[in-house]
């Protein structure tokens, strides 16, 4: 027996993808030929969208191959189990979620270490293969990571990109309840650390280039909120951060952000900053501080945030579009209109 199925007929996987670029989604079916033997396949329910699916569908890192399927922020249940994924702890009908990665070698040393996102055969869920803009997925069992009790399918999807990229540095630099960190940019990945680092039990403070968003920061559960533009008052906060998230993809001034740091502080960047980031190299040494930067997560540290949002009942700040109006959500997100993410509802 190849794998263990439910209702599923065939290969054939209807999707919405781009003939290339700057051609809106259309329908699109495909062959995903036989399932592997250590893949899963889920039936997709939801399916966050990510500033990250509209750089691939506009090409923007030279990487795109057309037609192209975007959706890399999945949910839904298995269907389908190939015959080694068996008895790997996942069962037909289960709810899951499938984020950036959906499969990595499982032999190398960061995968045998743990840190599986960072393999260097680590397959993206939607670069050189069609994504979750579609009825059903596959990836590697390990990488389908069961939602717990008490998180809510509906809005969970952006946990498994957004959500991880923001959470797996307070576990990676052992981030305490006890420091003072900071959040720069108040958009879909900083919303959702002001949530976690507020819940973790830091006192939080939001940097943002928008006084409409003061209070939205605060709401978020940001302590104080401080302009990422104004000099002055960069300058009154001075030597008092342990840790500077930037979820921005702005180019600002990194050197009064260092300042901010206290001794032995940290800044580090998940936002995909376009520029080179200059710094004096004696501001680093005269405070001991670090630079640093990191992608997603490991299937464990997914397994560990999804755990975490249960317990404190946080969930991304989400806006539903169905399948149908899939080209409409891709222009909402691309005019900055999103608060702060867009889940697609794939049977609305």
């Amino acid at each position: 027996m190849a794998d263990q199925s439910s209702t599923v007929a065939d290969n054939t996987i209807h999707a919405w993808a781009a003939p290339a670029k700057g051609k809106p989604l259309e329908p699109f079916s495909f062959n995903a030929g036989e399932l592997g033997n250590d893949d899963i396949e889920v039936a997709i329910d939801y399916c966050g969208v990510c500033h990250s699916d509209l750089s691939m569908l506009n090409n923007e890192w030279g990487i795109t191959r057309y037609p192209f399927v975007p959706g890399h922020e999945v949910v839904g249940k298995v269907v389908r189990i190939g015959a080694h994924a068996l008895n790997k702890g996942l069962k037909v009908g289960q709810v899951v979620g499938i984020g950036w990665n959906r499969s990595s070698c499982m032999h190398c040393p960061p995968c045998m270490s743990g840190d599986q996102h960072l393999c260097h055969k680590i397959q993206p869920t939607i670069i050189g293969r069609h994504g979750g803009f579609a009825d059903r997925i596959r990836s590697h069992w390990a990488w389908a990571i069961p939602l717990p009790e008490g998180v809510d399918v509906t809005s969970a999807g952006p946990l498994f990109c957004g959500g991880i990229t923001v959470f797996n540095p307070l576990l990676q630099y052992d981030v305490r309840p006890t420091q003072r960190v900071g959040v720069v940019g108040i958009g879909g990945l900083g919303h959702m650390a002001i949530r976690f680092m507020h819940a973790w039990g830091c006192e939080v403070t939001a940097f943002t280039s928008s006084d409409s968003k003061r209070d939205e920061a605060l709401a978020l559960g940001a302590h104080r909120v401080v302009a990422s533009n104004d000099s002055a008052a960069l300058k009154a906060i001075a030597n008092q951060l342990d840790f500077i998230l930037v979820t921005a993809s702005a180019s600002l001034d990194w050197n009064a952000f260092l300042g901010t740091l206290a001794p032995k502080g940290r800044l580090h960047f998940v936002g995909a900053v376009p520029d080179p980031v200059p710094v004096q190299v004696f501001a680093f040494i005269s405070k001991q501080a670090e630079l640093s930067a990191s992608p997603t997560g490991a299937p464990s540290r997914l397994a560990d945030m999804l755990a975490f949002c249960a317990r404190h009942g946080i969930e991304p700040q989400v806006e539903h579009f169905p399948l149908s109006k899939v080209n409409d959500a891709m222009a909402h997100l691309a005019a900055g209109k999103a608060r702060y993410r867009i889940v697609l509802d794939m049977h609305a």
